[in-house]
Parts: C-alpha cells; structure tokens; sequence
C-alpha cells in the first residue's frame, strides 16, 4: 500500500502544480478509494502537502513573471482569517464521528458545482479559452480594492480550511470573472496565496485533529510518504501550465472536479444510507 500512497503524492503534486490547486481535489478523493473513508485525516495531512506542493511551483511561476504581488499580498490576510474560520467549522459535532461523511459529501458537491460553473462558463457564454481581458503586465497594474481582495480571498480561506483544499479551485476563477486575468496568472497567484494557507491551516487543522480525532503522528506519517512525489509531480505540472495549450488547461480543471467530486459524493451517499 506504500507505493500506492506515493503515487497519489506524485498525482497530486502533479495536479497542483498544473492547475493551481494544490493538489488536495485529487489526494483526498484517491485516498479515501484505497485506504477507506478518513476525511479529518485526510485533510490534515493535505493541508501539508499543500504547502509542498506550492512551494516548489511558486518559485517557477516567480520566474516566468506570472505572480501579481500586488494581489498576494492584498489578500494573504483575508485568506488566512478565512482559513481559520474554517477549520474550525470543519470541526463542528455535525462533521465528527458518523458525521464525517457529511463533510465528505459537500467535497463532493463543491468539486461538482465549481466543474459546473467552469463547464457553463465554457459552452453558454463561450469564454473559456480567452486567456484574459488583459494581458499579464496590465493586471499588474490594476489596483486591487479591498472590496475585491475580500471576494477572492475570504471565500477561498473559508473553503481551504473547511475543505483541506488549496483553495485553488475558488481563486482562480474568481480572480477570472472579477479581475478579467488570464487562467496563467490567476494560477499563479493562486499557488502563491496557498503558501499562507495551507500552512496555516496545516497547523491548526493537526493541533485539532490531535484534541478531537486521534494521534497527531498520523497525518505526519502520511505526509512523510506522500511529500517527495508531490513536490517531483509540481515541479513538472507547473512547467506544463505555462507550455500546454490553454484549451488543455481549462478541459483538465474540468475534468478533474467532475471526476473527483461525483466519486466523493457516491461514496458519502452510501456510508450515510
């Protein structure tokens, strides 16, 4: 079973490097096929892989000039206020014990909904392989309100921690629809503000796991396995972001939250009946 869990570390890394999510939309869901149901583990345990993932893919993104800064560092704050609020919802009596696939249900539904919205975005309003409104170097220099920071930030704390997401899957196309940048960028700033994120929300999400679910070893065991083959499949999936048609890059972000999210759900579904 070893080699399977540092399969899904390079599956997942590869993942999130491409599509800026961190890798947790992809981890989570395999995890739960081969080892069985476990979702308080399952997201401390992403929540540092996240952070590994990021790494790594931050820095290429640095390099090609993709990060808006400006943004960042804007919503880095509000990201981590969200992040806060919720882990601790996550850890709400109607999300612990037979609860647990409840919380595994709304996975499910959120990877469903977001594909949904992406897939409407694409064939109604036909949008979707624009690369942006505005070119890279004009988004940064837009400046970014704090009303506009709190919409892409807030939402995607709150989802990160609930969810033990990167918060990728939230960020990118909101950065998309209320700033017009281009799918390159938005997942670039995207990986950024993981950083904050999942290192936060690494934290506090083990510090409860130990007080509520079990030994904090667990996840840091997991994590051991799982982290060398993220940050290898990271390295690789955020090289591709930038040399990939961007057809390509929209299509898989599609089908990865389709895929993941219907499983998630059929599996909650049937632990629940």
């Amino acid at each position: 079973m070893t080699w399977l869990v540092i399969l899904v570390g390079v599956m997942a890394g590869a993942c999130g490097g491409f599509l800026g999510t961190g890798g947790s939309i992809v981890m989570i869901p395999m995890m739960t096929e081969f080892l069985g149901p476990n979702q308080h583990l399952y997201q401390a345990t992403a929540m540092m892989m996240n952070f590994s993932v990021v790494v790594p893919a931050v820095m290429h993104h640095c390099r090609v000039g993709a990060v808006h800064w400006g943004l960042v560092k804007r919503c880095a704050p509000i990201a981590a206020l969200g992040v806060i609020a919720g882990v601790s919802l996550s850890e709400q009596g109607f999300f612990s014990g037979r609860g647990e696939a409840n919380l595994r249900m709304l996975f499910g539904l959120f990877l469903v909904g977001n594909a949904g919205v992406e897939l409407w975005q694409a064939i109604i309003r036909a949008e979707t392989y624009n690369e942006s409104y505005f070119s890279i170097n004009d988004a940064k220099n837009m400046a970014i309100s704090w009303r506009l920071a709190a919409g892409i930030a807030l939402p995607m704390g709150l989802i990160a921690g609930f969810l033990g997401v990167g918060g990728g899957v939230v960020a990118v196309p909101l950065q998309r629809r209320l700033l017009g940048i281009g799918i390159r960028s938005a997942i670039a700033n995207s990986a950024a503000l993981i950083v904050t994120t999942s290192l936060l929300g690494a934290t506090y999400k083990n510090y409860a796991y130990q007080q509520f679910h079990g030994d904090w070893t667990q996840p840091v065991r997991l994590a051991i396995l799982l982290i060398p083959g993220a940050i290898m499949g990271s390295m690789v999936g955020s090289r591709l972001t930038h040399r990939l048609p961007k057809k390509w890059v929209k299509v898989a972000f599609i089908v990865l939250l389709l895929a993941a999210g219907a499983r998630m759900m059929f599996r909650a579904w049937h632990d629940l009946s």
